[in-house]
């Protein structure tokens, strides 16, 4: 099974993807990958004759609704995300900031075989940024924290220990923060009438984000409780 959606187009062994604004930072990217030998993301091998980015298919399951993962799913993805932080710590792809973000953590874009994380896909967003910002997102995306989250409290602290986050202190406010951040990217896009912001936003997804971020609020001591304890 291969991972998809609907911006990509499969060709035997490669996905074909749209040019974008942020492709050369994204083929430095995975081009630095290549050479430190991490795999956990796609080869890019190019351009086709119509400009069209050629990326290496990774074989695996991309989990594409809100089922609960289990806890060594968890640990797996948090410990894919501390290994490329590493790799580009102290790079000129970092440049002045702690690390290279991946910036769209989500299960949807895990590759995983056997139930077992080991790459991740979608880098277009990557860019220069600190640690916090995609630990954030894992445990907001993979935990599904907010209302209805099964053991939420126990499981973020589980993606931390697994990372190995020693400064937990704003781990709340950064997750808060990119809830915003994303509900109003979402937002803003649709107005704009971007295709894809706008199916996201017809699908409630800017809303129950918004009520996700309610949740934290309403919970944050408890939350903060988990963590430094």
């Amino acid at each position: 099974m291969h991972a998809t959606s609907s911006r990509v187009r499969f060709d035997h062994e490669f996905t074909l993807r749209p040019m974008h604004g942020n492709a050369g930072f994204e083929r430095a990217l995975l081009r630095h990958f290549r050479e430190q030998e991490w795999e956990g993301a796609p080869r890019l091998h190019g351009r086709d004759h119509e400009n069209r980015l050629i990326h290496g298919v990774l074989r695996g399951t991309a989990v594409h609704d809100d089922r609960h993962l289990p806890d060594e799913y968890l640990e797996g993805a948090a410990t894919l995300v501390r290994e490329f932080h590493d790799l580009t710590a102290g790079t000129r792809l970092a440049g002045s900031w702690e690390v290279v973000c991946h910036n769209q953590l989500a299960p949807r874009h895990t590759i995983s075989q056997k139930g077992v994380p080991y790459a991740f896909v979608d880098w277009e967003a990557a860019a220069p940024g600190v640690r916090l910002h995609d630990v954030a997102d894992l445990c907001w995306r993979f935990v599904d924290l907010g209302p209805g989250a099964e053991d939420p409290f126990r499981r973020v602290r589980l993606i931390c220990d697994a990372y190995g986050l020693e400064e937990r202190q704003s781990l709340i406010e950064t997750i808060m923060a990119r809830q915003d951040r994303y509900r109003r990217i979402v937002e803003s896009g649709a107005h704009r009438g971007d295709p894809r912001m706008l199916a996201q936003y017809q699908d409630g997804e800017a809303e129950q984000v918004g009520h996700r971020l309610m949740w934290i609020r309403e919970h944050r001591g408890d939350l903060a409780a988990e963590l430094t304890s």
